[in-house]
């Protein structure tokens, strides 16, 4: 697992003060509480971290909410990693070559496995850098 020092020098830019991290799916996407009580989802592939849900009592309705649940799980797009690059060891995690958010895709040909940190790391970076560019309207 990741430590939420590891989050909070990745994605503090982005009003994220992590003080637990409740989970982790197969493509490290996570979910961790703040201080404040909030419930953040970060998405690795689509370079973004933000809140899910203000309270504890709105984070356990997500547990019932199925488009909520199949986003997390993932299952068509862990069942082709699985398939392409075999099952993940205790220390890494499936991602993609490219983030989904510069326009990679889900296919064979750009998933890889990676160590949560490296992609945490990574895809906080890359969503600073978009974050400080100019916006057009």
């Amino acid at each position: 697992m990741i430590n939420v020092d590891d989050i909070n020098e990745a994605w503090g830019w982005s009003g994220l003060n992590a003080v637990e991290v409740l989970g982790a799916n197969a493509f490290g996407n996570l979910i961790i509480r703040d201080e404040e009580g909030r419930f953040w989802r970060l998405r690795p592939q689509d370079l973004c971290c933000e809140p899910v849900a203000d309270s504890r009592e709105a984070f356990d309705a997500l547990a019932y909410n199925q488009d909520f649940l199949n986003d997390w799980y993932m299952p068509e797009v862990v069942r082709l990693a699985e398939l392409t690059l075999g099952p993940l060891t205790d220390d890494r995690k499936y991602c993609l070559k490219i983030p989904s958010a510069l326009g990679g895709h889900y296919g064979r040909d750009n998933l890889a496995t990676v160590p949560l940190p490296e992609l945490i790391r990574f895809s906080g970076e890359g969503a600073q850098q978009f974050d400080d560019l100019p916006r057009w309207n």
